[in-house]
């Protein structure tokens, strides 16, 4: 794992400067401590930092092919290599190294763009081609590595962070005003967009090819709900998805540095925790983390089941609200993106934890995404089952709902009223918004609509749960989750590896029929069917938590003098779109997320919004 960053003047003339890549990979020492390196040849440079986790020996970076001509810095892992250089091998290339990256070189070599559909892993990569002067970017599937490009009328860049792009002078600022509209919306930027008018992320499935000035886009991956018969029934499915996953955690469990697990106490985390002990000779330890806080769940007690009974060595750790408080400004400058995500502040803790002990972590991250785990998965199409029964009575019941939500102060209920009256679709972004508006009413008016309604109408005929399931694999899980789970680790210079978004797992998924991963008020049917004798009963049968942080009481108690002063001062950078009055109304009540994700782009005003490279906090 590693940190990538580059730039390819579109003249083809103007040399790049060794010393400009170099501010631009200092910026990404966290990502990689273990050792730097640059390629600078005319109009083009590519930089790279190294966290040393395969060929700890010949692996360094910028590498190349036997004759110099294709270059490349890469970071993530592919699983496949093995397969895939023996393969190489055969057809005749001679290889330097026993990393995963020289196989992505000698790909590139025999099919060229094509390369990215036979690589099984996480990767964002650039390749410098010098015999057809053209640069190549690409990114993973779903998401799980990051990669920024600035484009301007006479350079590309390119970065694993935007701190590295805003190590180059050249890179304008200009504030996004619409990307505030859709953070407001969904609370985290979801799509292509960023905070900066002038930087894009590459989406998830997609490559991007520079040559002659020219720049195309084009993407390579798409999940597909092709629903088969080939299953008799749930243990048929169950009995497939278990040898699945056996083989893709013993792949992801490739390490030449010790490999631990984040221990959430879940089905999901201790089920993989199972494959791996029994893939490997090599001792395992579990990372958890609790939290300070009376009255609150705590999901420590079922991450030591699962230590004693897979028999790892289990580290954990307590945050407190002082622990949480402190970690803001951190918080804001490693995610970059804003995000409304208090859960990452507990994840960097594990993950410092974890550093003491290991290089690599394993999580069960993408499983809900996959399968069908959250609680809206099964209320949504119940709810749209009872508006159809309620026929012309809908707006009625619709309009009561909403009034028993807002006397009772039950937000959830409400946002039921709401979508009674309208289609599903329209409002399926509510799920992580607030039916209150404290916002000004230009904001958030239209955001969700314009995201959520084209990835709806591309799979308009599926089953509304693998609708649901699509859309929240192409915005929640790559523009919140996983940029939670990527800058959270390497702030850490940890490696975090998720078997369950493995492409494969997740085109299996994708093919299964609906009643098999929801049914009823029964979610992830034929995950939990698979587990059943791997996993202990009292966790399978446990209520479902996510990974509660107590960040509400925290805000309204332990942190309100904290919250108040930066958001209602008079010179804070929010006031330009939230007036106080708004900000006022807001801290009156229990809405957490939206406190939070004021607060958040407020602390990224102060962070990211001037003319020089943001500093590391202290």
């Amino acid at each position: 794992m590693c940190g990538i960053a580059g730039k390819l003047y579109l003249d083809g003339q103007r040399p790049v400067e060794s010393e400009l890549i170099a501010r631009m990979t200092a910026t990404l020492t966290h990502r990689g401590p273990d050792g730097a390196g640059q390629f600078v040849r005319g109009p083009v440079g590519l930089g790279h930092r190294r966290l040393s986790i395969i060929d700890l020996a010949t692996g360094a970076q910028p590498l190349c092919n036997e004759d110099e001509t294709v270059w490349i810095v890469f970071n993530g892992e592919i699983y496949n290599f093995p397969e895939l250089r023996d393969r190489l091998i055969k057809a005749g290339h001679k290889f330097r190294s026993a990393s995963d990256t020289e196989v992505i070189v000698h790909l590139y070599e025999e099919h060229g763009t094509d390369c990215v559909r036979q690589l099984r892993g996480m990767f964002a990569f650039a390749i410098w081609d010098v015999k057809q002067r053209a640069l190549f970017l690409a990114r993973d599937r779903v998401g799980i590595k990051p990669l920024y490009i600035c484009q301007t009328t006479d350079a590309v860049s390119f970065a694993s962070e935007l701190k590295a792009l805003l190590a180059d002078p050249a890179t304008p600022r200009t504030i996004n005003r619409a990307a505030i509209d859709r953070f407001l919306t969904f609370l985290y930027l979801p799509g292509h967009e960023t905070l900066f008018q002038s930087i894009h992320k590459l989406m998830p499935g997609h490559w991007l090819w520079v040559k002659d000035g020219r720049v195309t886009q084009r993407s390579y991956w798409d999940l597909e709900f092709r629903l088969t018969n080939r299953w008799r029934n749930l243990d048929e499915a169950a009995e497939e998805l278990n040898g699945l996953l056996r083989r893709t955690v013993k792949e992801h469990m490739i390490s030449d540095v010790p490999v631990g697990f984040l221990a959430s106490g879940g089905v999901d985390s201790t089920a993989l925790l199972s494959y791996a002990v029994e893939e490997t000779d090599k001792p395992i330890q579990t990372f958890t983390v609790g939290f300070a806080a009376e009255g609150f769940a705590d999901e420590r007690p079922f991450a030591r089941l699962a230590a004693r009974r897979f028999g790892t060595r289990h580290h954990e750790l307590t945050i407190t609200a002082e622990d949480f408080r402190n970690f803001l400004p951190r918080y804001v400058w490693h995610m970059e993106e804003p995000v409304c995500e208090p859960p990452a502040i507990a994840l960097y803790h594990v993950s410092k934890l974890a550093r003491e002990h290991v290089k690599v972590l394993l999580s069960g991250e993408g499983g809900d995404e996959a399968f069908g785990g959250y609680p809206e998965y099964r209320n949504y199409p119940a709810f749209e089952a009872g508006k159809r029964l309620a026929g012309p009575l809908r707006d009625a019941v619709g309009a009561a709902l909403r009034w028993v939500g807002r006397c009772q102060r039950l937000s959830r209920l409400e946002k039921y009223g709401v979508l009674m009256k309208h289609p599903l679709p329209d409002y399926y972004f509510s799920r992580v918004t607030s039916p209150h508006s404290y916002f000004n009413r230009q904001w958030g008016k239209n955001g969700g609509r314009a995201i959520t309604g084209p990835l709806f109408a591309r799979v308009g005929e599926q089953p509304l749960l693998n609708q649901m399931l699509y859309v929240d694999t192409k915005t929640w899980l790559p523009d919140d989750l996983l940029v939670k789970a990527d800058k959270m680790t390497m702030a850490t210079s940890v490696e975090l590896r998720v078997p369950f978004l493995d492409h494969e797992v997740l085109e299996f998924a994708a093919q299964l029929p609906v009643e098999f991963k929801v049914k009823g008020r029964a979610t992830k049917r034929v995950l939990k069917r698979a587990f059943r004798d791997r996993v202990p009963q009292e966790i399978i049968h446990r209520p479902k938590t996510g990974f509660p942080v107590p960040y509400a009481r925290w805000l309204r108690r332990d942190l309100a003098g904290f919250v108040a002063d930066r958001l209602l001062d008079p010179h804070a950078a929010t006031r330009e779109y939230i007036p106080r009055p708004a900000v006022e109304a807001l801290l009156k009540t229990d809405q957490a997320s939206e406190m939070f994700s004021l607060l958040v782009l407020e602390l990224w005003h102060e962070q990211f919004h001037h003319n020089g490279t943001p500093a590391l906090v202290s």
